[in-house]
């Protein structure tokens, strides 16, 4: 039997999945949780052989309850995202998960993955692996991308300025560096675009 714990915000969708699973003969569902947060408490305490995690939760997103798990158990992780683009692949696979798949899948397909998954595998949709092999390169530095990571959560000037050990005159002008390379009008848009596409 695959014990799975299953993690996302939505309950009608997370339910929805828990009872299809449920309905294969070899899966289990030992939790649902409705966050990142409560995914990580969970897993850590079940040992789950599969977490199944919606990219997009409050708190830790799926990729970032990969990240933590990968140094404190020996569970693996398939990331569903509504939003399967290259670089938010590129980041999640970073994180260290082993399957990555768009929620537009069927159960019977989700099943198949949990299955390939658990038996040591990794599975990547290959819609999303051919866009991730054609898609752009950074144009940001190492440092710009630094201070948008620092900055995700809206962070001001000095708060980045003192993390990084910088003057606050020098963040400006990371940022304005960035801004003119990708052709946006604010920081938060800046972060938006790199988290989509998986710079930082």
């Amino acid at each position: 039997m695959i014990r799975v714990l299953l993690a996302d915000d939505e309950a009608m969708i997370r339910s929805a999945l828990a009872a299809l699973l449920r309905l294969e003969g070899d899966i289990d569902i030992v939790a649902e949780c409705v966050d990142g947060d409560e995914a990580v408490a969970e897993a850590v305490r079940l040992q789950p052989d599969v977490c199944l995690l919606d990219l997009e939760m409050p708190g830790l997103d799926g990729a970032e309850v990969a990240e933590r798990l990968r140094r404190t158990s020996a569970t693996r992780c398939v990331v569903v995202t509504r939003h399967a683009r290259p670089g938010v692949l590129r980041r999640a696979l970073a994180s260290g998960v082993a399957g990555f798949l768009p929620k537009s899948r069927g159960a019977d397909e989700v099943a198949e993955v949990i299955r390939r998954v658990a038996a040591g595998g990794r599975y990547v949709d290959p819609e999303v692996a051919a866009d991730a092999l054609s898609d752009e390169r950074c144009p940001l530095t190492d440092r710009e991308l630094d201070v948008l990571r620092v900055g995700r959560r809206g962070e001001t000037t000095a708060q980045i300025a003192r993390t990084l050990s910088l003057a606050p005159g020098t963040v400006r002008n990371h940022v304005s560096a960035v801004l003119g390379k990708l052709g946006l009008e604010s920081r938060q848009q800046a972060v938006l675009m790199a988290e989509e596409r998986g710079w930082i």
